[in-house]
């Protein structure tokens, strides 16, 4: 095999932009599955409070315990994939749980319920994420890892634009029943594990091709040590996008748009990921990630500045950008750092480290807007993706982050 060559058994069986079936599938059950989450998820606020009287605090309680058990179970699935040597058995059974345990909001009759659910959704969101991001890299071409990271990221944004869109076509005949259209939420989820079972295919980590590259493989854990520093770093000045919903409302746009104006942030997000991830295959994965955090601190200092509603959707559609640039680069450089025997360990790193890193993030954010106001607020954030920005330049070394140009002069 050359080593230039992906290992997932599917590598001849292209079907969309050059990708895998794989990679094909993965994005389109990622895609039904955000379908299924986001039909649910912006409502859940209004459920817990207006059904079920949780006060604003339970609400908050939710969210952070969700989303710290899904940060410490990618840990934990990470390693044990790498220890299995097989990825799609966990990646099926993260899914699966999130689709049956998600819809079960709809028969809650208590706060403690829905903690409970949300708690479930998102352990299976960690139990996956880990195996399956390993199981793109090991179904795709070496060359092409940013644009099969940047199709996956596209279709999951493309997700979240479905899911709401779907829940207001819904409301609209269904009136105020939420619970019917949790219950229908289901239908999406089921799909998406019946494509994942039926059309992606494991394959056995390559241990020998690994143990090949010793000396290789500990020159770069020194580069994925760095670069998990820096993107720690970074995400202690991203805080929740949340933020930016009150910093619209305070400019001046009304309640009613703000869906409208989430779902073009979110279009912007799918229209760019794979473009950015494909910039990333040919200019480097350290340049890529650069300009979309150096996009993200412009973004932030003009929200910080902006002063009528026109400045909010310009601005939203320029921090879409951002996520274009970054997500597929970041999760190919992660594979380029790391042999194929380690890879869902390190991928189970770099998203506990941005999870565990959110709390103090949002909590920072919301103290400095809270005492100091929006500008000072947004600025700290742009400063601290700025100085990321400037770090990753000096500390990446650019001969380790394209290492294509190596293996195609080998094959």
């Amino acid at each position: 095999m050359s080593a230039s060559k992906p290992t997932g058994s599917d590598s001849q069986g292209v079907r969309l932009f050059g990708l895998s079936r794989n990679v094909v599938a993965l994005g389109l059950v990622s895609l039904l599955t955000d379908v299924s989450s986001e039909m649910i998820y912006p409502l859940l606020p209004l459920f817990l409070t207006s059904v079920l009287g949780a006060g604003q605090t339970f609400v908050g309680l939710v969210e952070g315990i969700a989303e710290s058990a899904a940060s410490l179970t990618k840990l934990f699935s990470g390693w044990l994939s790498d220890r299995l040597g097989r990825r799609k058995g966990l990646v099926v059974a993260g899914y699966t749980l999130s689709s049956v345990s998600r819809p079960l909001v709809a028969l809650a009759l208590a706060p403690w319920h829905v903690l409970m659910i949300r708690f479930t959704d998102r352990l299976g969101k960690g139990l996956r994420t880990p195996p399956r991001d390993a199981l793109i890299a090991g179904s795709t071409d070496v060359a092409i890892r940013g644009r099969a990271y940047g199709f996956h990221r596209s279709m999951d944004h493309l997700g979240a634009v479905g899911g709401p869109a779907l829940a207001y076509a819904l409301l609209l005949l269904l009136g105020d029943r939420l619970r019917t259209l949790f219950l229908l939420a289901a239908i999406p989820g089921v799909l998406s594990v019946v494509i994942l079972t039926l059309k992606v295919r494991d394959f056995p980590i390559d241990s020998a091709q690994a143990a090949k590259e010793p000396q290789r493989a500990t020159g770069l854990d020194a580069q994925l040590t760095r670069f998990l520093l820096v993107v720690t770093l970074f995400t202690l000045g991203n805080s929740s996008d949340a933020f930016l919903l009150l910093r619209a409302q305070e400019v001046g746009i009304s309640a009613i748009h703000l869906p409208l104006l989430w779902m073009f942030f979110s279009l912007v997000k799918a229209a760019t990921g794979l473009p950015g991830g494909i910039l990333s295959d040919l200019r480097g994965r350290r340049g890529a990630i650069i300009a979309g955090w150096l996009v993200y601190a412009l973004a932030y200092l003009g929200f910080g500045a902006a002063s009528q509603p026109w400045h909010i959707w310009v601005l939203i559609g320029f921090y879409g950008l951002y996520f274009g640039l970054t997500e597929g680069g970041e999760r190919a450089l992660i594979v380029d750092l790391v042999p194929q025997d380690r890879q869902a360990s390190a991928f189970g790193l770099f998203h506990s480290c941005i999870g565990i890193a959110a709390l103090p993030s949002s909590l920072l954010m919301g103290y400095l807007y809270q005492t100091f106001g929006a500008g000072p607020a947004f600025t700290v954030g742009a400063a601290l993706a700025g100085l990321s920005a400037l770090l990753l330049l000096l500390l990446l070394r650019p001969s380790l982050l394209r290492p294509e140009r190596s293996v195609a002069q080998r094959s």
